[in-house]
């Protein structure tokens, strides 16, 4: 429970700081500066000096990047990010525990059931925050398991489950993010159908001649979804990456025990 409330409050707490960093970035870089380029007179392209920047560039990313759609976008992909990030630390953290020796066998030594309890007590006597983690739970499952059933079969099922579990939980932590990469292409089509709209408003003006209107609505149209896609391809990218990380730790948890406790488990 200390866990899910520790989750939903940094998730909390990244949606809010990402708000403010983008509305802070919009209002003091990105609007001005789409502003001031619109503001400028086109020239056309024929006409520009050699080296000459291009005036009322369209083009420019702050021109893209300028309304509504794209910068909710960039606040879910932002927030996204961060959710990513703080899951991908808590796998580096379980991952530096692969390397701590939890179970000393000697060489020649096996671990009889009447061992487990001993074997058993230095993971209980590590800190809570440690104990909950993947590998220690895991290897206290195995062993209280044998120590109560006398069986290597039913420990090395008591740890498949357990890191089954795990994959379970560490894919059920990662719905937010699911949502978000949903909702950022949903941003962009809004962005499409409202361009679209201001487009056809201004089509009798197009009809005497005067497409600046019909261009403008057009240009939010395909802002907005060039924004909504590389935003999504970004988060789409990161979260597999993530998900593949999360998959070898559980992997690379399981033979750790397998190879220095279920092989030398013995009945007698």
């Amino acid at each position: 429970m200390r866990s899910v409330g520790r989750d939903a409050l940094f998730s909390l707490a990244a949606l809010l700081v990402s708000v403010i960093l983008v509305q802070s970035l919009y209002a003091t870089v990105i609007r001005p500066r789409a502003e001031a380029i619109l503001a400028e007179p086109a020239i056309p392209q024929d006409q520009l000096k050699p080296g000459q920047p291009v005036p009322h560039n369209l083009r420019s990313p702050f021109v893209i990047l300028k309304d509504y759609e794209q910068e909710a976008a960039l606040i879910l992909a932002t927030w996204a990010l961060s959710l990513i990030a703080y899951q991908a630390l808590a796998v580096a953290r379980n991952r530096r525990l692969l390397e701590k020796p939890y179970i000393e066998i000697g060489e020649g030594h096996v671990v009889l059931p009447d061992d487990a309890r001993a074997y058993g007590r230095p993971i209980e006597n590590l800190p809570r925050e440690e104990q909950e983690m993947l590998l220690p739970r895991a290897l206290l499952v195995a062993l209280n398991r044998f120590g109560a059933t006398r069986s290597v079969q039913d420990a090395a099922e008591a740890v498949r489950a357990e890191c089954e579990n795990e994959l379970d939980r560490l894919d059920a932590q990662l719905s937010m993010v699911r949502f978000t990469a949903w909702a950022i292409p949903a941003v962009g089509f809004v962005g499409t159908v409202r361009g679209i709209g201001r487009a056809l408003q201004e089509a009798q003006g197009a009809l005497r001649g005067d497409i600046s209107g019909v261009t403008l609505g057009l240009g939010i149209t395909f802002n907005a979804t060039l924004t909504a896609l590389i935003s999504c391809i970004v988060v789409m990218f990161c979260l597999h990456q993530l998900q593949q990380a999360q998959d070898r730790l559980v992997l690379d948890a399981r033979g750790y025990i397998d190879r220095r406790l279920i092989r030398n488990m013995r009945v007698n």
